[in-house]
């Protein structure tokens, strides 16, 4: 099978692209609107921009899903017998569940700068 230390490489790895993948992403989502795109508008934008950075990607939610994961991993692992197995179910469980949560952390931040714009006046259409 895979040895240990190449599973965690690998893991680590895809985590890594990943989470760079997502930086800031959402948070630097520009709105579409029905109005003006003045002055205030680009003030707000930054205000709502930098709300949304708040919602980090490593939050508890994020860790929670990965120790989920990495649990439900080593338990398909252990099936094999082998404890390296175990381990590395256990990685690459906790890294897709992470993975997964830190996607959704992603949708987040987009809605936290839409709702954010609505909610100082601005007409959000998407």
């Amino acid at each position: 099978m895979y040895s240990k230390t190449n599973l965690t490489l690998a893991t680590s790895l895809i985590m890594t692209m990943f989470l760079s993948g997502c930086a800031n992403t959402a948070a630097d989502y520009e709105p579409i609107v029905d109005g003006p795109k003045d002055a205030l508008f680009y003030d707000d934008l930054a205000d709502c921009k930098n709300l949304a950075e708040q919602r980090e990607y490593l939050n508890d939610d994020t860790k929670s899903e990965a120790l989920l994961g990495a649990g439900i991993g080593a338990v398909v692992g252990a099936i094999g017998g082998d404890t390296g197995d175990i381990v590395g179910g256990a990685l690459v469980g906790g890294a897709l569940s992470a993975g997964g949560r830190a996607w959704d952390t992603r949708g987040e931040r987009k809605n936290i700068v839409l709702e954010c714009m609505s909610g100082r006046g601005h007409r959000v259409v998407g």
